[in-house]
């Protein structure tokens, strides 16, 4: 899926993927997409949470290896 803009959070473990990915979608207009990758275990459930806390639509998530993609699209 191609987003509109790329989040490299590997090696940042919680709460920075999340803080990062808020400041990233603030930044973006209504209907683009952001990307993140993380190297966080936790960082799955967290945009999970993440996404229904702040009615941004979480559209995909996947696990390649040890690196977690979740695409958000900011409301």
């Amino acid at each position: 899926m191609n987003a509109h803009k790329e989040l490299d959070a590997r090696g940042l473990n919680c709460p920075l993927p999340i803080l990062k990915a808020k400041k990233a979608l603030a930044e973006m207009t209504s209907g683009q997409t952001l990307r993140v990758v993380s190297t966080d275990a936790g960082s799955v459930r967290d945009f999970q949470a993440f996404a229904k806390q702040t009615g941004n639509e979480l559209l995909e998530q996947q696990t390649q290896g040890n690196e977690h993609i979740s695409v958000l699209k900011r409301r």
